[in-house]
C-alpha cells in the first residue's frame, strides 16, 4: 500500500493535530516540510489546487485534504 504524504510545517497547528491524529490511529504517513523547501511548497500549492492552506494531504488513492479535520482524516482513512 501506498504511503500517505502530509505537507506540512512544525509551527502549523492544524499540521501538528493531523500528524498526532495519524500516529494515534497507527497510520504511516510521509511528512515533508514546506517550510524550509521552496519546491516542496510550490508542489503543496499545486496539489492544493492553488491553495495555501496546509497541512496538505495526498491519500494512496491520490485524494487531497486540504486542512483537514479529524473526522474528514477519518473518514478518508480507514482505520
Amino acid at each position: 500500500m501506498a504511503e500517505i504524504v502530509l505537507y506540512g510545517a512544525d509551527w502549523c497547528g492544524d499540521c501538528r493535530r493531523a500528524k498526532a491524529w495519524l500516529r494515534e490511529h497507527g497510520v504511516a504517513f510521509t511528512e515533508v516540510d514546506v517550510e524550509h523547501d521552496d519546491a516542496a511548497r510550490d508542489k503543496a500549492i499545486e496539489i492544493a489546487g492553488g491553495r495555501k492552506n496546509i497541512p496538505v494531504v495526498v491519500l494512496p488513492d491520490g485524494k487531497v485534504l486540504v486542512e483537514p479535520t479529524n473526522t474528514q482524516l477519518a473518514e478518508a482513512i480507514e482505520v
